[in-house]
């Protein structure tokens, strides 16, 4: 384009500042280029129009601006001596139906994989493809392609499926209500996780971890209730697993037990099977903010539980795993570490135990909580801890813990 060749204002995107292909309308009144509204609303997440500031839904209708459309192809025609480029046409919009009975194709077996490849496509396109998808019923029928393969013990399709699964991730996990209420879809994922002919596939294993997190995530509480003692052995062991592969999987799966935290019975079988000194391993194994932050809401919950109070003393990083992340990682993962030895110093607090405490730096981290811009409640737990074992800490410190207390 030459620099002569002055654009008209109002065929210019406001976001792109460049000259719209494919022009539509918000509810805001204000016209933008599809590809960059939709990239406002959907990849970046903003819920305001750009230009007048009001609220602007992501399921909000974006029309089409015909007329403009048809000015600008006019101008650019009108302008290509100037070296002005013509607009393509734009794409039709996908279909519901066409989704609808793309779906519908998973159930026949000569045509699963055909659709698997056309639906990937399809996502990969854009976010508004894969709302779209996620509205006409994508979830379900991946979970029940997968429960199918399970049933078959038949593994032809289901990497497609997992891939997938992942690339709607996002307005899976925004969608209403739960995406399954069976409990076969669990079983389902844990065949995958255990399936011979996927043993060395890491990235399926991680998809299968993160699908699992999102029907957990969305699981009607019955369904939560109803978990089994040999998930949760089944869990910790893919947990060791992929904590030495990728790191993405180990967080999915963690995110779901600490989904199942809530439920008493869940955590006594947590206990039971051996989360607590699983859960210290992993977190020495490798230490990482979000993986810190899990492990640690983990045992939290957990640590409520005498039996789990008794694990983690018995394992001999049990309290230097909990002293080591505070004030090192996050609020959150200090409020959850200094609420676990608040119970251990409670319920717990031998000498052996108040003597490990001060071997391994717990008093002096909790001395450093009083003197820091912490949060009161973070502050209150550290002075009572500090507080009920004093006597004892005084005559190791070279100063009156109780002056740090007051």
């Amino acid at each position: 384009m030459e620099d002569s060749t002055e654009v008209p204002k109002y065929f210019i995107c406001p976001i792109s500042l460049e000259i719209m292909k494919d022009p539509v309308t918000t509810v805001s009144g204000i016209t933008y280029d599809r590809e960059s509204i939709e990239h406002w609303l959907y990849k970046s997440n903003n819920m305001i129009c750009p230009v007048t500031k009001q609220p602007l839904p992501r399921d909000s209708d974006l029309i089409p601006n015909h007329t403009l459309r048809r000015l600008i192809k006019a101008w650019c025609a009108g302008n290509a001596a100037n070296g002005i480029e013509p607009i393509p046409s734009p794409k039709p919009p996908l279909s519901r139906f066409y989704v609808i009975n793309l779906i519908r194709d998973l159930s026949f077996p000569n045509l699963q994989m055909k659709t698997l490849q056309k639906l990937e496509a399809l996502a990969l396109e854009n976010e508004r493809n894969r709302i779209l998808m996620v509205e006409a019923g994508l979830g379900k029928g991946l979970i029940s392609f997968i429960t199918s393969c399970y049933e078959k013990r038949e593994t032809n399709g289901l990497e497609e499926a997992l891939s997938l699964f992942h690339l709607v991730r996002t307005p899976l996990g925004k969608s209403r209500g739960p995406l399954t209420e069976s409990n076969e879809i669990i079983e389902s994922l844990m065949w995958v996780f255990g399936c011979d002919r996927l043993h060395d596939n890491v990235v399926i294993k991680s998809q299968a971890a993160y699908a699992l997190r999102v029907i957990i995530q969305k699981a009607n509480p019955g369904m939560l209730e109803s978990l089994k003692p040999d998930f949760f052995k089944n869990m910790l062991s893919h947990i060791g697993e992929l904590g030495n592969t990728c790191r993405k999987g180990l967080n999915s799966l963690l995110c779901v037990l600490l989904d199942a935290c809530p439920w008493g019975r869940n955590r006594v079988w947590m206990v039971e099977s051996g989360a607590v000194v699983d859960l210290i391993e992993v977190e020495i194994r490798s230490p990482e903010k979000k993986t810190t932050e899990l492990v640690l809401g983990i045992l939290y919950h957990l640590c409520s539980c005498a039996d789990a109070r008794a694990q983690l003393l018995s394992h001999t990083a049990g309290i230097a795993v909990l002293t080591r992340p505070i004030l090192k990682v996050s609020s959150m993962a200090d409020d959850r570490a200094l609420s676990i030895i608040w119970l251990i110093s409670k319920y717990c607090g031998t000498n052996e135990v108040v003597e490990e405490m001060l071997r391994v730096g717990t008093v002096a981290k909790l001395c450093m909580v009083m003197q820091e811009n912490c949060a009161p409640h973070l502050k209150e737990n550290a002075r009572e801890i500090l507080m009920t074992h004093s006597d004892v800490w005084n005559d190791s410190l070279s100063l009156d813990v109780s002056t740090l207390t007051r």
